[in-house]
């Protein structure tokens, strides 16, 4: 599959991306220079003509992973998906261990809490975090394109309908949520597969734990996803009966995920100034090209892409250093904590015997670094033999 090279002018603004053989060809004959490696991009040493066309931008929001595909009437320019972090909470309870202990051993300072008043719009840590990580994918790819359209699929799960699905007229209008799909959550909450046997490569349907004849209600609690063999194996029973306990207790898990995309997605569309779309669309259109479920096929699909040519998609990692250096406590005993900050980390750009490599770890005290095929393997080598080129933090370009 095509690998486009990004390319900026003289004064950094993107225009229309090249092809490999174009930006070697630049490169050897010193009209360019690196600016970027991930993804590659070149920037210009003449000035040329600013032309651009038109560029979608599709944008798939998610709670654990982000797609986003770019395409002009002619072609898919990039494409990719987006893994956001899934360490926010656990990272702010040990703040807040961190913080308690200092305040009953130290005497740090009086608790603020009943100070403390949540500015409008506030949003929870970990659902800020999403929200920002989808503002900067953004930001970033309107750095690599001449991006002029942006659409994006907002969230298609209305949990008050989900949990009272016979609410109607005012009673509804009361709430913040419109439009659902049950089975379509439901899918997506049972991984696409039959929640008895496991299949995937068959019709869903959808199922009731607890049957209607046996006082079960459609409450999305009592729903889930099965093939038609396992729904007419099962009959009348339940689904413990049936051989299959730990089906409801999954069945009850909270709507955590859907929750918190129903909180930002009309953020993300104002903010971003793009249009929407909803997901029952996404996926109309894309059975009708015949592509498999995925975040990228999902957000070609919602750039209007329909049968240009795919390119090479992208594996984008969020890079967090660790900027925590060695402390002691005021008492001058050992360290209340003990991680170092090492000159180089995972994902830092470093060169070694004149080549380019990613470094992978340190170890021995931060004194040797592993770097990332060299030779086609890993290498331990000294910190005093590489040289830093660029720190590595961001988003980090991965082709997948």
């Amino acid at each position: 599959m095509r690998v486009p090279i990004y390319v900026v002018n003289m004064r950094g603004q993107p225009l229309m991306p090249t092809t490999q053989h174009n930006g070697k060809r630049l490169l050897k004959e010193g009209k360019a220079t690196v600016v970027k490696r991930c993804p590659f991009t070149i920037q210009l040493n003449y000035a040329t003509g600013e032309a651009t066309q038109l560029i979608k931008l599709g944008v798939d929001i998610g709670f654990t992973n982000i797609g986003f595909s770019a395409k002009t009437d002619t072609l898919e320019v990039i494409s990719g998906t987006l893994n956001l972090r899934k360490d926010v909470s656990n990272k702010l309870e040990e703040k807040r261990r961190y913080r308690r202990t200092r305040r009953g051993r130290l005497g740090y300072r009086p608790p603020r809490f009943d100070n403390r008043k949540r500015p409008e719009g506030w949003l929870a840590p970990s659902t800020q975090h999403r929200h920002d990580s989808h503002i900067r994918l953004v930001e970033t790819l309107a750095t690599l394109l001449p991006i002029t359209y942006k659409r994006i699929e907002t969230a298609n799960f209305d949990t008050q309908k989900m949990r009272h699905p016979e609410i109607t007229g005012v009673a509804y209008q009361q709430g913040e949520l419109q439009g659902y799909e049950v089975k379509e959550y439901l899918l997506d909450k049972w991984g696409r597969k039959c929640a008895y046997c496991g299949n995937t490569n068959v019709p869903l349907e959808v199922e009731h734990i607890v049957p209607k004849s046996r006082g079960g209600t459609d409450r999305v609690s009592n729903l889930t996803i099965s093939c038609r063999n396992c729904n007419l194996k099962k009959g009348d029973k339940t689904a413990e009966e049936f051989g299959y306990p730990h089906i409801q207790k999954q069945a009850k898990t909270p709507l955590k995920a859907p929750a918190c995309i129903n909180n930002i997605r009309w953020r993300l569309v104002e903010q971003l100034g793009a249009e929407h779309t909803y997901g029952y669309v996404t996926k109309y259109q894309r059975n009708n090209l015949g592509l498999e479920k995925s975040h990228v096929n999902d957000a070609f699909v919602i750039a209007g892409g329909t049968t240009q040519p795919r390119c090479r998609p992208y594996e984008v990692i969020q890079v967090r250093r660790n900027n925590r250096s060695l402390q002691l406590n005021r008492k001058g005993f050992k360290p209340s904590i003990r991680r170092q900050r090492y000159p180089l980390q995972p994902y830092d750009l470093v060169k070694f015997e004149g080549r380019t490599y990613r470094v992978k770890g340190t170890h021995c005290l931060g004194k040797r670094v592993i770097l990332k095929n060299v030779n086609g393997k890993d290498k331990s080598v000294a910190i005093k033999k590489v040289e830093l080129v660029k720190y590595g933090k961001g988003l980090f370009f991965n082709l997948s």
